[in-house]
């Protein structure tokens, strides 16, 4: 893929969260952007070449643009694959291997889910236990939804918060506690009624986290390594960013800045135990796929979880929406959708596949297992593209399920350069569609001071060399120039560019011309969802009286 400008890795997040949320990838609605991706497209299945691993991947690294890449495959109880393609950090020759760690984000909540499934097979909790009968102090904003969530409801995403609610309070990094996460909890307002509908959430399972680590006495990390990393043999695996950097073999996260891959600082999350937390390697993570795979069993025979349990965590629980991808990639379209225990469920082609996807700064993942086919497959970047996971995923499903070969590696990425660019369009639209001479309505230095959200906290604006500077106090590369839009709105433009989250910050007024309130909203819809902006309403803090 061509390098398209700064907000692809956007796009490409975006892309991600499409796969979760849908169990597809989306075809671009308009015509238009059929139109131009109709070239790359054509002849696209009768152009797939003879099944090569090592083609395929290194032609994804490139078609994508992504340093490295590593593949885990399991089938019928052996080892197919675990290896590594490309390079771990821009720059430096050493290559990525099947022991380089990834941070593998979202895909460590299959963990959380089968650690808790283990204290059921235990008798120490039940699915169906209120959360409040193990962690007294809990609290949602609604009470009647504080008495009736229950430990399953922690891992379904059917809460009633919005997408990504209050993941601000851990990414980027945060000083917030998991402790303080928690608490916070009660001051989000829902965004639908309780088991209503699926939203992601990242929240709860920092929740679920927790119920964990007291039950053992000990931090979530530790459970992890004793329960389940030990008895596997996933020695390399580390549960904390610190603790990986310190091994001999991992991964430099990498994003796009304007039009340029770059390194970029790891983003350590030790608040978000739970939710993401594990490090992993393709060698370590086919042993986990194999034990799933194998019944809960580990290698040296011993049921690490029951079968009973591994159902339920593959059992549909909250039901998602189907989407209706278009030709050339409707032959991905699913016949169900649905979340279940830290697993997302779909069918692909008559087999039922248990699924998920990860997403941290600088690193992408997703994992698939197909029980009836005794298959597994782990897909590690250390890069923000989600194309590159998809073509992949479809290419090793069809050769491993014995079905024709498309050239999903040329299909994706034309629908992801369709898709990005008919994104630019419409901010490009917006940005034009501005009135560019209108003045705010009060001068400069009224916006400046301190503002208060109720489970965030405190933002500042304040005039720094010349500028005025948000800042976000709990989170420190939180960190932006603001620059007026239109009217009473203005864009902060975050100095950290490989974010690719710049927000309007628009300011309400009272009769009086004082600021009533300030609100934000992501520039482009291909902000990634955790930069939940629009779930904030500051207030001014008053200032001191002297």
């Amino acid at each position: 893929m061509k390098r398209v400008g700064a907000t692809l890795n956007a796009a490409l997040r975006a892309g991600l969260l499409l796969a979760l949320t849908a169990g597809v990838y989306a075809a671009p609605p308009a015509a238009a952007a059929d139109a131009a991706a109709a070239p790359a497209l054509a002849g696209a299945a009768s152009a797939a070449a003879a099944f090569d691993l090592d083609a395929d991947v290194n032609r994804v690294l490139k078609t994508f643009d992504v340093p490295g890449i590593a593949i885990a495959i399991v089938k019928d109880g052996k080892l197919v694959a675990a290896k590594g393609y490309g390079v771990r950090k821009l720059g430096e020759p050493a290559p990525v291997t099947g022991r380089t760690l990834f941070e593998v984000a979202s895909n460590s909540k299959a963990f959380t889910a089968a650690a808790l499934a283990m204290l059921v097979d235990e008798g120490r909790l039940k699915w169906d236990d209120p959360v409040t009968k193990h962690l007294p102090g809990f609290q949602m904003h609604d009470a009647y939804v504080t008495g009736a969530m229950t430990v399953r409801d922690l891992l379904t995403h059917r809460s009633g918060l919005g997408l990504g609610a209050g993941d601000l309070m851990w990414w980027p990094t945060t000083t917030f506690s998991s402790d303080e996460i928690i608490e916070r909890l009660r001051y989000i307002k829902p965004a639908t009624s309780f088991r209503n509908s699926y939203a992601y959430d990242n929240l709860l399972y920092i929740v679920a986290g927790k119920i964990i680590a007291d039950k053992a006495g000990k931090p979530w990390g530790e459970v992890m390594r004793e329960r389940i990393l030990a008895p596997l043999g996933m020695d390399g695996t580390t549960t904390s960013v610190a603790a990986m950097l310190k091994a001999a073999d991992y991964s430099a996260p990498h994003s796009k800045v304007g039009e340029t891959v770059t390194i970029v600082k790891p983003m350590p999350v030790e608040n978000a135990a739970g939710a993401v937390g594990i490090n992993t390697s393709a060698e370590d993570i086919a042993r986990w796929m194999t034990m799933l795979l194998n019944g809960g069993k580990a290698p040296d025979g011993r049921q690490l979880l029951s079968e009973k349990q591994l159902r339920e965590m593959w059992t549909a629980q909250t039901p998602m929406k189907i989407a209706e991808p278009k030709p050339p990639l409707a032959a991905t379209r699913a016949n169900f959708a649905a979340y279940g225990l830290g697993f997302q469920l779909r069918d692909y082609k008559g087999r039922k596949i248990a699924l998920h996807g990860g997403a941290l700064q600088g690193f992408y993942s997703r994992m698939l297992l197909v029980p009836e086919e005794k298959l597994g497959i782990a897909i590690f970047t250390n890069a923000e593209n989600s194309g590159s996971m998809t073509a992949l995923q479809w290419r090793l499903l069809d050769q491993y399920m014995n079905l024709p070969a498309s050239d999903w590696i040329a299909i994706v990425a034309a629908e992801e350069q369709a898709r990005h660019k008919e994104e630019l369009a419409k901010v490009g639209k917006a940005s034009s569609a501005r009135a560019a001479r209108s003045q705010p309505s009060l001068a400069l230095p009224a916006y400046e001071g301190e503002y208060q959200d109720a489970w965030y906290g405190t933002a500042s604006i304040k005039r720094e060399g010349g500028k005025q500077v948000m800042r976000f106090v709990k989170t420190p590369d939180l960190v932006g120039d603001l620059e007026h839009f239109q009217h009473d709105t203005f864009i902060v433009r975050w100095r950290q560019r490989n974010l690719n989250a710049d927000a309007y910050v628009t300011f309400a007024l009272n009769p009086d011309g004082s600021i009533e309130r300030m609100k934000m909203a992501p520039v482009s819809a291909e902000t990634d969802f955790s930069y939940d902006f629009a779930d904030l309403n500051f207030t001014p803090v008053p200032a001191p009286k002297n």
